[in-house]
């Protein structure tokens, strides 16, 4: 992740480093955590005292004030101070964007204070430190990877525990945490397919209007995200639903429920795909001019499960949980590129070589393309000739 000159905030779900990366970007920054309650009290109360704990003699005007959306009546402080002291610079931190939403002083900052997203690591992040298959079992979140005690797996079900009674209840917008924790097993059934919207809510017993305000609530805290449909310039019958993600793979595993029916290679499919798309969501949030991200799907059946498309992009990827790549895997891929001759399409695959399995699509071992992307490269060369 990439500073940005002047103020901005940076949203992301808890543990993926916000705070961290900001102490090391910024040692000497005043820093103003609102996850300690006294304080937290205090500036809710008399939001003009944050002037006092800023100060403006100090060797740093970098202002860090972590989790802002716990006390939205500084944005009307901090817009003051703005305009009075244009030397200083304000970073806030926040995981969730629910109250700020609703708060219009966040709407006087937009032209002030542009917005950020921080995700769980890229696998360039962590070097050496990556490996695919701990990668697919306990996902990237910094925190759960790089645990202070314990081990992941014990911190991922803790961390799932932290936003089901902290987090989520701290918005106040649930009054049951029973039916919001089935509501999110349920709901990992669907992670990486297609919504389908009524039987998430039959499952769950829940009423329609409640499963809308729990995904609107998923995505606005960034623990989950749906992906469009690719229509552009149709030429087939496409279908019109978009699919669903969690924000981390370990936070899917950690949260479907398994049993002795279940397949674990279908299992392992899933979380390889969930972990390439929070890779492209992160690579693109990256960016300074990020592309849009979709699936194509027609009503016939073929799906490509991703497509990277913008000014300079226009690359369509398909994910297989196998170590061996056929013609008959990129039938779908020929298929849209039949329909998109301007994009390039790439299989990724468990496999260790670079192999060309049809006319136009050509296999890339998806652990050495996860390896290579990169903020710094376009998609086509993340995907080198070497690889």
């Amino acid at each position: 992740m990439k500073d940005t000159a002047g103020s901005y905030f940076l949203f992301g779900p808890r543990g993926t480093g916000k705070t961290t990366w900001l102490e090391e970007r910024f040692p000497t920054a005043i820093r103003i955590s609102l996850l300690d309650s006294a304080l937290r009290r205090e500036l809710r109360a008399f939001p003009e005292r944050l002037k006092n704990y800023i100060g403006f003699k100090t060797k740093d005007d970098t202002v860090v004030i972590d989790e802002i959306q716990r006390a939205p009546e500084l944005l009307d402080v901090i817009h003051g101070l703005m305009d009075k002291h244009r030397h200083l610079r304000f970073i806030m931190t926040g995981s969730s964007a629910r109250k700020l939403k609703r708060n219009a002083s966040a709407d006087l900052l937009a032209g002030r204070a542009i917005k950020r997203l921080c995700h769980p690591f890229l696998a360039v992040e962590m070097g050496d430190d990556f490996c695919l298959q701990d990668a697919l079992q306990f996902g990237m979140i910094p925190l759960v990877r790089y645990p202070e005690n314990g081990v992941s797996q014990e911190v991922l079900k803790s961390y799932l525990e932290l936003y089901l009674e902290e987090e989520i209840a701290t918005e106040g917008v649930i009054r049951n945490l029973d039916s919001f924790a089935r509501f999110l097993q349920v709901a990992s059934f669907s992670h990486g397919s297609v919504l389908s919207a009524s039987s998430i809510a039959r499952e769950a017993g829940i009423k329609r209007s409640t499963l809308d305000a729990y995904f609107d609530i998923l995505e606005e805290m960034m623990i989950a995200s749906r992906l469009p449909v690719f229509t552009r310039r149709a030429k087939r019958q496409l279908i019109g639903h978009g699919k669903f993600y969690f924000f981390d793979t370990g936070v899917f595993r950690t949260l479907r429920p398994k049993g002795p029916l279940d397949n674990p290679n279908e299992i392992d499919g899933v979380c390889l795909e969930g972990l390439v798309y929070q890779h492209l969501r992160a690579w693109n949030d990256y960016l300074d001019e990020p592309n849009e991200l979709f699936f194509w799907r027609t009503k016939s059946g073929l799906e490509v499960d991703f497509v990277v498309y913008g000014a300079n992009e226009f690359v369509a990827l398909e994910v297989k949980n196998s170590c061996h790549a056929e013609k008959k895997d990129a039938a779908s891929l020929e298929a849209f590129l039949d329909d998109y001759p301007e994009a390039q399409g790439f299989l990724l695959y468990r496999g260790e070589r670079r192999v060309q399995v049809s006319a136009h699509v050509t296999a890339i071992p998806v652990e050495a393309f996860l390896r290579e992307l990169t903020p710094e490269k376009p998609i086509d060369h993340c995907i080198a000739p070497g690889l």
